[in-house]
């Protein structure tokens, strides 16, 4: 394995990892009601904004033209507004179990882009792979405890918590497809600084009334070590990470990692005793990194199409020998 291929992998399976403990984590600050949605959706966004500005003045400036940053204004609703304000919504609504269940779906969305937009070939290798990614994320779901600390009763607020999550996924699919060419431009410090001034820009009118109002006196110090990884770490360092990977995988290799997120979640709830380590729990990560291994050896469109031109020429060669002197 290349030593660029090595470290997007090994960059998407961190940010992965940490978006993984988003889901329970963000569900210790949303659990009392004081901070909404909203008010987290923001915390993330306005946190993450100041620390990549700060990030991006320790470095030589880079100009940007008008028309990228329209661009980049675009790339921002689909990774950070949709993305981050549908999720953080859906999960105050879901349970936290299902929301990381939910993210899965992903990789199939980053799939159907690719190949809509790219014109990137769905191959045997790539379907077999996210197939079993799938396969082994609902096994772990499945095989969880049906009753979980945290857990909210199902009803039509489930159901719209899991529609938030699953668009969340859809939005951020097509953004690592469509945006990969104009987040490459650029370091990913002034790429995320511009989406992020963007994405604040976007959201801020509808939740400063209620950052305003919310009693941050009366937080206890457990919710703000949650909200600095939330922001620190789930989002600054998660971002800075999934661009080095999207830079260096394929489109599909980079949503298959979001398969890492359901394992991460299960250890977590087994660390905590809310679950119980299972020979079909150990069956199903074994099966979530078989997918993530397929998809990653899966040829590309570009060596397909290297593969079919030295078929031709090979076609070609045989054609000229055989033609009589």
């Amino acid at each position: 394995m290349k030593s660029t291929a090595l470290i997007g992998h090994l960059a998407m399976f961190t940010a992965n990892s940490m978006f993984g403990l988003l889901s329970p984590i963000a569900k210790i600050v949303l659990i009392g009601g004081v901070i909404s949605p909203f008010v987290m959706t923001e915390l993330r966004i306005s946190g993450a904004m100041i620390l990549f500005w700060l990030a991006a003045a320790c470095r030589p400036h880079e100009h940007v033209p008008h028309g990228d940053l329209l661009r980049f204004f675009f790339a921002a609703m689909f990774a950070i507004v949709f993305n981050q304000g549908s999720f953080i919504f859906g999960v105050g609504l879901t349970s936290p179990a299902d929301a990381s269940i939910l993210t899965t779906s992903m990789p199939l969305w980053a799939m159907l882009f690719a190949a809509f937009i790219l014109k990137d070939p769905i191959t045997g290798k790539k379907v077999l792979g996210l197939a079993a990614g799938a396969i082994g994320a609902l096994i772990l779901i499945i095989s969880s405890q049906p009753s979980t600390a945290g857990a909210v009763d199902r009803g039509w607020s489930g159901l719209l918590g899991d529609l938030l999550v699953t668009t969340a996924q859809m939005s951020f699919g097509f953004y690592v497809v469509r945006f990969k060419d104009l987040v490459s431009r650029y370091s990913l410090f002034t790429s995320m600084k511009w989406m992020f001034t963007f994405a604040f820009v976007l959201t801020v009118p509808f939740t400063a009334r209620q950052m305003a109002a919310v009693p941050w006196e009366t937080l206890d110090l457990t919710v703000y070590l949650s909200l600095a990884f939330v922001v620190v770490g789930a989002t600054f360092l998660a971002y800075v990470l999934l661009v080095v990977g999207q830079l260096r995988l394929q489109p599909t290799v980079v949503g298959m990692y979001n398969y890492v997120q359901p394992v991460v979640a299960c250890i977590v709830a087994i660390y905590l005793g809310l679950d119980h380590f299972t020979l079909i729990k150990g069956f199903a990560v074994a099966l979530i990194f078989v997918g993530v291994y397929i998809v990653t050896h899966s040829r590309t469109k570009e060596e397909i199409e290297a593969y079919h031109q030295r078929q031709a020429q090979q076609q070609a060669k045989s054609n000229d020998s055989n033609v009589p002197k």
